[in-house]
């Protein structure tokens, strides 16, 4: 379902857009990390045999993605700035990569250990420890708004901070939904834990 993301940003990335412009190229290059990391590895990781997702689930996000990639994709065609190199302008982008990859690998880190808690037949959950489930029910979420939040702040423009938008109003719902669920299936749950951000939410 986020396979059009990556197509359709891809497509006026690599046919279209001016990939010798850094403005273009370093966002481009976050994008397609993520993308082809969800689209492609993410999903053989995965031991969801017997999970499902609804239909209309997996229908919105498609059509989220579609809107998504275009929009971005089709921003860097139409309206990119041209690259020129300067403090501001560098430090943009280098704090942007490097809040990008810090959050990726918070994100992938907690994933990690999710997955490795599901069994590999039946059914089952258990509560995540390590890293910074120590402090939050969800830092995969968590990671996942601070790549998203270093990829608005390097492509600096009004598609990627709609999407930072949208991925903190999606993820802060969806961590409070289950880090409710958390209390509720699991008593000895850590009542100091918070959903999403340590120490704060």
């Amino acid at each position: 379902m986020e396979f059009p993301a990556l197509a359709i940003f891809g497509y006026y990335l690599v046919f279209k857009a001016d990939l010798l412009n850094v403005l273009i190229l370093v966002p481009a290059l976050l994008w397609g990390v993520h993308y082809i990391h969800r689209v492609l590895i993410f999903p053989l990781q995965l031991r969801t045999a017997r999970k499902k997702i609804p239909a209309l689930i997996v229908f919105l996000a498609f059509i989220f993605n579609i809107i998504n990639g275009f929009l971005n994709g089709y921003w860097y065609v139409q309206f990119a700035p041209e690259f020129k190199s300067g403090v501001v302008i560098d430090l943009r982008l280098i704090s942007g990569v490097i809040i990008f990859i810090s959050g990726f690998v918070i994100n992938k880190y907690h994933d990690s250990i999710l997955i490795k808690l599901r069994p590999l037949k039946g059914d089952g959950y258990k509560i995540p420890y390590g890293g910074l489930f120590r402090y939050v029910s969800c830092p995969n979420f968590f990671g996942e708004i601070i790549s998203w939040a270093g990829f608005a702040l390097a492509a600096f423009n009004l598609p990627a901070l709609t999407f930072l938008i949208w991925t903190l109003i999606n993820l802060t719902t969806r961590a409070l939904d289950h880090h409710r669920w958390y209390i509720k299936e699991f008593p000895e749950y850590d009542k100091d834990r918070k959903a999403l951000i340590p120490f704060l939410l």
